[in-house]
């Protein structure tokens, strides 16, 4: 029997649509939990339960992100800088 294009499996594209659907079913879980979260803290608004969802995928920086960073703050002349 002879093999045809059809029957040859390509790995790189077959990994490819594997990651895609990984990442595709971990937005899922975490959008659903950001969904329960907001509906749990009794948000007052639709804005605010929209925020919070579209949110989730942020992390908050760490102390090590923070510290040692230049500040730049050009809307407030009068703040001190660090140079």
């Amino acid at each position: 029997m002879a093999r045809s294009e059809h029957d040859v499996i390509n790995f790189s594209t077959l990994e490819r649509e594997l990651k895609g659907a990984i990442e595709s079913e971990r937005r899922h879980h975490r959008e659903n939990d950001a969904k329960l979260r907001a509906v749990n803290q009794g948000v007052s608004s639709y804005g605010q339960f929209r925020d919070l969802v579209l949110s989730c995928h942020l992390k908050p920086l760490e102390k090590k992100d923070k510290d040692g960073a230049p500040r730049k703050q050009p809307w407030n002349p009068v703040a001190p800088t660090n140079e």
